[in-house]
């Protein structure tokens, strides 16, 4: 299965320590966010803010703050998935130009059902760690010490499979597969190698249940920027590596442009979803 970046930015178009020595580490230790700050369901966008990279508050995050954040701390170049991510991110506040890192939390936007991390919106906190959810991937690739493209792509439909049977609002559109696909994407080549998405387990893990970046362990980012070529290719190795199909009442793909109201779906058209045409709005 291939499933190209072409995708998601032709729907946002629908909607109308890096690898030199520029960085400062003694400036972005890790601090426990405050009771008062800011964190969403993105536990790489949390670690950026704990290490202030991003606003320690989380709050306040325009495009620009947040494509050089992600540079900064994980060599991961602003390609096109990630602006038109960071786009996508505005629309989940009223705010003219930036946004908070719970805003993200807003479902159908970016934050998505089957989560390796956290629980479905149908289900409760769709925002904080879960340890219960988390497992899946914790415990996967079973005898060796690290996770791979193989892992990813199992792990994704495990989790898809569990959510089957516990959320009967699942949402498992093309939009949403996508974007897990990703996520994984991103743990792997962020905390392993670029290029074959290896990852030691420790690094991963570290990552997810603290949101902090693995230093003391011995993590340091790729001197290799992760680029369109680097993560096209790991993203490719997880998608071929499943046997995704989507399911639910909702089968063509829908985001959701502001925090109140109906979202916006994609026209179905013989058994097909066409990007571009909009069948209307509906909640969910």
């Amino acid at each position: 299965m291939k499933i190209t970046v072409t995708f998601f930015i032709t729907l946002a178009v629908f909607i109308g320590v890096n690898g030199d020595d520029s960085i400062d580490w003694s400036a972005h230790q890790w601090q426990a966010p405050t009771a008062t700050d800011s964190r969403g369901p993105c536990p790489g966008l949390n670690t950026l803010a704990n290490h202030g990279f991003l606003p320690r508050n989380g709050s306040n995050i325009t495009t620009p703050v947040v494509l050089n954040a992600i540079n900064d701390g994980f060599n991961f170049r602003p390609i096109n998935i990630l602006r038109t991510a960071a786009k996508l991110g505005l629309l989940t506040t009223d705010a003219e130009d930036s946004f908070s890192l719970s805003d993200l939390a807003l479902h159908g936007t970016l934050e998505h059902d089957a989560s390796l991390s956290r629980n479905d919106y149908a289900l409760g906190d769709n925002i904080h760690f879960n340890e219960t959810v988390f497992t899946t991937l914790a415990n996967s690739n079973p005898g060796v010490d690290y996770y791979n493209t193989t892992s990813a792509a199992q792990v994704l439909e495990q989790r898809l499979a569990e959510d089957k049977i516990v959320n009967p609002d699942l949402i498992n559109t093309l939009k949403d597969f996508f974007v897990r696909a990703i996520e994984s994407a991103f743990y792997l080549s962020v905390m392993g190698n670029v290029t074959t998405g290896v990852a030691p387990k420790n690094f991963v893990q570290i990552l997810f249940r603290e949101e902090r970046l693995p230093l003391e362990e011995g993590w340091k980012p790729s001197e290799t920027p992760i680029d369109d070529d680097t993560l096209d290719g790991v993203l490719e190795a997880i998608e071929d590596a499943t046997n995704w199909a989507p399911s639910g009442e909702v089968i063509c793909p829908w985001i959701r442009l502001q925090p109140e109201g109906d979202v916006t779906i994609m026209k179905e058209n013989l058994g097909k979803c066409i990007p571009g045409s909009s069948e209307g709005e509906r909640k969910l």
